[in-house]
């Protein structure tokens, strides 16, 4: 068994709990495949799945999360609510029927997947507060192990703070290369907050760039395991994803050497601020699926 199970460092939130620095993420679109599920969680020891409403694989990962024998105590399980679902009624009812599909009576992580809250006639920030103190409570039953948020920005969290009790444990944003935010993980690490990245390989697209080729190369690595490494390296929560066991094997792979101080910023100067989610996110508005 290649298991990373005893050599995924893991993070540890604000209240304590401690999350595996890298995970499995879905995806909508294709984005989920049974047998690459239980092939990451039975032979290559993941034990962090990230998922959401959105992706239409909650019902999916339960069953290869059944079938793989993997204690759920052992396995870190975040889903995510869609804005579709926001306000204080929708949110508590979502949340639970992400238990159901996930067939767990409790979730590790849960997140607000957009600040956008698509509720007409409301302000974003006036129902992002009702959602949120939702959470809370969720939080407090202890139905939600832990809370946070994806794709805010730091005026967003600044909000959230002056309007709620609990801060978030964890704010998910795309990063990789070339889209390094640096005054969002700043401002989340100042705040307590764990910053979590995903899209690490830019969609594939660093892994062309001659930098990462060079890096490979000497450090006889693969292009994806060079950007992953340098992620978790940085302290970030990593969650890339793959469809394709060799893939996830070596994704996972990524613990047995370290970039020099060098090499980690020779990948800082490869930022360009390009950023490969949000130009989707209008055409996803209405969506509730």
């Amino acid at each position: 068994m290649n298991s990373i199970v005893t050599t995924c460092p893991k993070v540890s939130l604000s209240n304590g709990l401690q999350i595996p620095i890298l995970g499995l993420g879905t995806s909508h679109d294709g984005g989920y495949s049974h047998d690459a599920m239980l092939y990451a969680l039975r032979e290559c020891g993941v034990r962090h799945i990230d998922t959401a409403k959105r992706y239409g694989c909650e019902e999916q990962l339960s069953i290869a999360v059944q079938e793989s024998g993997v204690p759920r105590q052992d396995l870190w399980l975040t889903t995510k609510l869609w804005p579709g679902e926001y306000g204080y009624t929708a949110s508590k009812k979502a949340c639970r029927d992400s238990c159901s599909r996930l067939g767990v009576e409790y979730l590790d992580l849960y997140l607000m997947h957009w600040p956008d809250a698509m509720v007409p006639g409301r302000s974003n920030r006036e129902v992002r507060v009702e959602t949120w103190r939702a959470l809370e409570e969720l939080y407090n039953e202890g139905v939600c192990r832990a809370i946070g948020v994806s794709n805010f920005l730091v005026s967003h969290l600044k909000e959230l703070k002056e309007d709620c009790s609990v801060v978030p444990h964890v704010n998910q944003v795309e990063y990789h290369p070339f889209q390094q935010p640096e005054e969002l993980v700043e401002y989340c690490r100042q705040e307590g907050i764990v910053f979590e990245g995903y899209c690490p390989l830019a969609k594939g697209q660093a892994l062309s760039h001659p930098t990462i080729l060079q890096l490979a190369h000497k450090y006889a690595r693969t292009p994806s395991q060079i950007c992953i490494r340098w992620s978790v390296q940085n302290g970030v929560v990593t969650i890339p994803k793959s469809t394709k066991n060799e893939r996830i094997l070596e994704n996972c792979q990524v613990f047995g050497f370290s970039l020099s101080v060098e090499d980690v910023d020779r990948v800082r100067r490869l930022h360009s601020d390009m950023k490969l989610i949000h130009l989707s996110w209008p055409l996803w508005k209405g969506l509730s699926s």
